[in-house]
């Protein structure tokens, strides 16, 4: 070693871990690191692969965000979740941003090990599923492709019974003086929100006079922010989609293209985006 070279142990660094926790057990990034396993001789699958399980990770993450962020509605503790709500809008950045990544795959690339994916496709998702229900989009049909997976399955169906996220900031803003119709407070929350005037002319009061509802206004700016990112995300996967495969049909069975413009109709929160139609 040159007499120039860094050595970390001179001011006091760590550098014996036989027994003591590294970076790497804290991490666990032997199963992490050993977890990609290409089935193709295709140098874009590790690509593929890795561009996937990441996305899994942030959503797993924005999962435990946006739960903890119902909880503080729900007990009325609402700085914490906008905090919180401002974390999950930028890990849609960051699931934006890969797409970035994958789009330096060419469409002959994918062809090279497209066919040994079977029918798995991120329509099978439980991690997306769990956001959506989360989020208010309660598509019950979305059910069957986790139905061979019971665990699966029950954690889906107990996130369906429970009230989403949007539902408990209607709840909140009901119980802070802003009336929203009996009917959607009341409603089966099993099913999706869809936009009620009823609705909207409460948050038009907020849009209004934000001075003097700027709890709700806040909260429902963090909601539109998010949701901005989301539909990028939709965006994005959509046009990536277009770009590698064209409009064949999807590994799933979907239409492909097709199905993801579909996707791009959902509004999670209706009423905040058409209330500024008539402010």
């Amino acid at each position: 070693m040159s007499s120039n070279d860094y050595d970390p142990a001179v001011e006091g660094a760590e550098t014996d871990f036989a027994r003591k926790m590294s970076y790497g057990d804290y991490l666990q990034l032997d199963a992490l690191l050993g977890a990609q396993h290409p089935i193709s001789d295709a140098h874009d699958e590790m690509l593929f692969i890795i561009q996937h399980q990441t996305s899994e990770l942030w959503m797993r993450l924005a999962i435990h965000e946006l739960r903890a962020a119902r909880h503080a509605i729900a007990r009325e503790d609402v700085s914490p979740a906008m905090k919180m709500l401002a974390r999950v809008s930028r890990i849609f950045e960051q699931l934006n941003n890969a797409w970035d990544v994958l789009r330096t795959m060419t469409p002959s690339e994918y062809t090279h090990f497209r066919s040994r994916l079977g029918q798995s496709s991120g329509l099978q998702s439980y991690q997306y599923r769990l956001i959506e229900y989360l989020l208010g989009n309660r598509n019950g049909a979305m059910l069957k492709p986790h139905a061979h997976d019971p665990e699966v399955t029950d954690l889906l169906k107990t996130e369906l019974a429970t009230p989403s996220l949007y539902d408990e900031v209607l709840r909140l803003a009901d119980r802070k003086g802003l009336t929203m119709p009996a009917a959607v407070l009341s409603r089966d929350v099993h099913e999706t929100h869809h936009f009620d005037e009823g609705v909207m002319q409460a948050w038009r009061h907020v849009y209004e006079a934000p001075e003097a509802n700027w709890t709700l206004y806040e909260l429902a700016e963090k909601l539109v922010d998010f949701e901005d990112y989301f539909r990028r995300w939709r965006f994005n996967h959509v046009t990536t989609v277009e770009r590698v495969i064209g409009f064949k049909r999807g590994t799933g069975g979907t239409g492909g293209v097709s199905y993801l413009k579909r996707m791009l109709e959902v509004e999670l929160f209706p009423e905040l985006w058409r209330v500024r139609t008539v402010l």
